[in-house]
């Protein structure tokens, strides 16, 4: 093309697509040679003070503190110009986009058993693993109701409304057991966290969408015990729904009372004093109707009264009470009258448990469980209470006779014993209250009727019991709302069945196709990750150096490893066999990259400041290409950490505060990088950056352009100072460890998290994209899953490996992960 003919498009900015000019869409040409209009560069988000990230090659480069400063583009500004007198006005042009607002704050998901959005439903009901200790001993002799006590007071936002108490009495009812994968093995260690989370995924979907609205109802519904979430007992592999354990004691001592004096009539203040109880008893059942519960298994020890002498339901104890009479049918139902402990339930209910342990009973004798089974259990505690122990031997007998029926399997006129039952019934009533509470009599009869269509509704209850303390006159105009709404059946949730819809056995409901999909593709991609939450993933070990393992780095087909013992080691990442040593260091060899450049090699750096340059293809030399050596000061030396930026730079950070670059073209020193106030001990380069770490506490940030500073982060303050270990960088993601065992995370220039993730300097971290590895001197690697959350970041914890020695090299390639341990092991953990 000649130098007079135009290009076929005009020139524009590649931001805005706007046609250059000289007036609204000025061309600036930045420090790397590329163009964009002005306008666009003053909206452009800058993440560090006079810093612009270039549109074109996403470099980050410095900016004047005026852009009018840069040069302008003539050659595009005459051929803009030129192309649009002969070209008509586009009649509208793009309008620059607003870069005004934040970038947002994410990372990539991690295939794990669980979903990060199971996390973010769930995770809040979590509590500290520490904050409960199990006394005492098992309530029950199924071993799946337990009461404990609170270690320390604990209130979290992510709990909703949980105030836990130190020395708060609480229940605990198993809803899981920890099964295969999730234990522990001899290599993983599945975070506390994890452990819940995994039981809780391996639940069908109904049965935690249910547990969900027993947890929130409970918060909504006063005078009822509160579910405070999820506790992994560590001795019995368990998992427990931790409840507020209520003193029910005063209620039943009242109960007692009566029970000496059962024989006599009672007098008016008596049947006020429980209508009252009645009462309130009923309002806290209809406030749990019209949230979908129902709590089917009603009895004694799930009243009690709090401060002000009101009623109130204990939560733990129903699901006891559900726990305890469904395990077994047989002995459940025979333990019901023992002691305080007796249970009332429905015939509806007690169908229904029939059906669940297996026995063939008539459908059409099956009526679905609702707010009216409430009413039939309430209605018997209250006869219970007034009549006394002959109540509870004409029930004993009546559930005997159809106990042994159903067993036999024999025909049995089940409507003939109930009729005699009733008739029984009603006589001790009639005996009890007179004929001044017929209208009590009467009402309680129907509520205790076979059939649920034909019992009398929780607000017409109520209403009879309301009257026994309060004149008719003063409920003139007082209407229920949604009076109309208890009356049907079925669709409710039964809160004493709840903690009973998981098998003891296993907590899995995955369905067999489910698992052979899951088992496929584990096989087909191999990925640790999904090796470690699942459970099938094998460790490999390399052995041959003599020292500590203090780098890795991977390219060309092959691992490169360095240690103490001077030499950097060659591995096939094919059969992971050792390949060759480079030999030519005579001190500590501390660190080692791999450059692909036109040549590829193998950059080592020792602790007396000599770089080692290797040609990294097979065969390989046994002499390097080349040496570097670093000006030596007495009083600091070595190098410490190494990185390079593609094939233009290689960077050294060193004992003398320093970090250098040097050129991989004609391995010529370029300069000398200052501020760090002691030994610059991590490297690494990303987006652009380069990020070094140091003793003194911070991480510095330098432009790849011109060596130009940054920013700093973690300015080091008098008397707290942290030395940094370690650093990983992913996108605007920055991780890095520190001497004390904790690692912060930064998204750009802003502290987004700090979380205490080891005892001990956390030695390396590695990231791969949404999962943070960490390792350190307490022998062991952390997992943890890193994702965007509404307030910033959110770190979940999915497991630990336990290893028999420090790690002091973490890498993470190919869905394999190579750890360098102080005892000079090098170990690759895959998925299988």
């Amino acid at each position: 093309m000649q130098v007079n003919d135009p290009p076929a498009e005009p020139p524009e900015c590649p931001v805005c697509l706007q046609l250059y000019d000289a007036t609204t869409a000025i061309p600036r040409v930045l420090s790397c040679g590329h163009t964009t209009c002005e306008g666009c560069l003053k909206l452009l988000p800058r993440p560090f003070a006079n810093t612009i990230r270039c549109t074109v090659c996403t470099l980050l480069l410095k900016l004047p503190n005026s852009l009018s400063s840069l040069p302008k583009n003539l050659d595009l500004l005459y051929f803009s110009s030129l192309l649009q007198r002969t070209r008509p006005l586009e009649e509208k042009r793009p309008i620059p986009p607003d870069f005004g607002g934040a970038e947002s704050v994410s990372s990539p998901s991690v295939l794990k058993p669980w979903p990060y959005e199971f996390y973010c439903k769930w995770g809040r009901w979590i509590l500290p693993k520490d904050c409960i200790l199990i006394g005492g001993t098992p309530l029950d002799s199924y071993g799946g109701v337990l009461e404990g006590k609170v270690l320390r007071c604990f209130e979290s936002d992510r709990v909703m409304g949980c105030v836990l108490r130190e020395n708060d009495h609480v229940g605990l009812i198993k809803v899981g057991i920890l099964m295969g994968g999730e234990v522990d093995s001899e290599i993983i260690k599945p975070s506390y966290e994890s452990r819940i989370l995994t039981v809780l995924w391996g639940m069908g979907e109904d049965e935690r969408d249910k547990l969900g609205v027993v947890f929130n109802a409970c918060f909504r519904v006063s005078n009822v015990g509160k579910a405070y979430g999820f506790w992994c007992n560590e001795d019995d592999k368990s998992v427990y729904v931790v409840c507020q354990k209520l003193a029910s004691s005063s209620f039943i001592d009242c109960v007692s009372k009566r029970r000496k004096d059962e024989k006599e009539r009672l007098v008016a203040d008596e049947i006020g004093f429980w209508g009252v109880v009645g009462v309130e008893i009923c309002e806290i059942l209809m406030r749990l109707h019209l949230e979908g519960l129902t709590v089917g298994y009603l009895s004694l020890n799930c009243l009690g009264f709090d401060d002000f002498g009101r009623v109130c339901v204990d939560l733990s104890e129903v699901l006891r009470s559900g726990w305890r009479v469904s395990k077994n049918v047989e002995f459940g139902l025979k333990d019901m009258f023992l002691d305080q402990n007796t249970v009332f339930l429905s015939p509806e209910v007690l169908v229904d448990l029939f059906v669940k342990a297996g026995f063939e009973l008539d459908s059409r004798n099956v009526s679905k469980v609702g707010p009216v089974s409430d009413v039939w259990s309430l209605a018997s505690l209250l006869v219970c209470v007034l009549v006394g122990s002959s109540f509870e031997e004409e029930m004993e007998s009546l559930l005997s006779s159809v106990v042994n029926a159903v067993k036999d399997e024999k025909g049995c006129d089940y409507d003939g014993l109930y009729l005699a039952w009733m008739g029984k019934v009603s006589t001790l009533l009639k005996s009890i209250l007179g004929s001044d509470f017929a209208s009590l009599l009467d009402v309680l009869c129907r509520c205790l009727g076979l059939e649920p269509g034909h019992r009398p509704l929780a607000t017409e209850l109520w209403k009879c019991l309301r009257g026994l303390v309060v004149k008719p006159q003063s409920d003139v105009g007082f209407t229920f709302k949604n009076d109309r709404m208890n009356q049907e059946s079925g669709g409710y949730i039964v809160i004493g069945d709840v903690c009973c819809m998981v098998d003891e056995t296993g907590h899995g409901s995955k369905g067999e196709e489910e698992a052979e999909r899951d088992d496929a593709r584990l096989r087909v991609e191999g990925d640790v990750v999904d090796g470690i939450t699942h459970g099938d993933f094998k460790c490999l070990e390399m052995k041959g150096h003599l020292g500590f393992i203090t780098g890795l780095a991977i390219g060309g087909g092959f691992l490169f490893s360095s240690s103490y013992d001077k030499i950097v080691s060659v591995w096939s990442l094919e059969d992971f066999t050792h390949v060759h040593s480079f030999k030519g260091h005579e001190h500590k060899v501390m660190s080692v990259i791999f450059v692909d450049g036109e040549q590829q090699s193998c950059i080592s750096g020792d602790s007396e400041g000599v770089i080692c340059i290797w040609g990294a293809t097979f065969p390989f030399s046994e002499v390097p290409i080349n040496k570097l050596y670093e000006n030596k000061d007495w009083r600091y030396s070595g190098i410490h950490a190494m990185a390079n930026s593609g094939a233009d730079y290689l960077y050294t950070g060193s004992g003398d505060r320093l970090v250098k670059a040097w050129s991989l073209q004609d391995h010529s020193f370029v300069c000398a990088m200052s501020g760090h106030k002691s030994v610059v001990s991590s490297l690494i380069v990303c987006s652009g950056i380069l990020y070094s770490g140091s003793w003194d506490g911070t991480v510095r940030l330098w432009s790849l352009g011109d060596h130009s500073p940054l920013t700093v982060l973690g300015e080091d303050k008098l008397g707290n100072v942290v030395p940094v270990s370690s650093l990983s960088a992913d996108h605007n993601f920055l991780f890095v460890g520190h001497d004390n065992g904790t690692i912060k995370i930064w998204h750009d220039d802003v502290l987004v998290k700090s979380t205490r993730s080891h005892e001990g300097s956390v030695f390396s971290v590695a990231t791969n994209g949404g999962c943070l590895f960490s390792g350190g001197w307490d022998k062991k690697i952390n997992v943890q899953q890193v994702s965007g959350a509404a307030d910033g970041v959110d770190v979940v914890p999915l497991g630990a490996i336990s290893c028999n020695s420090p790690i002091t090299a973490l890498l993470y390639r190919h869905g394999k992960l190579f750890v360098g341990q102080a005892d000079r092991i090098i170990k690759v953990y895959y998925g299988v």
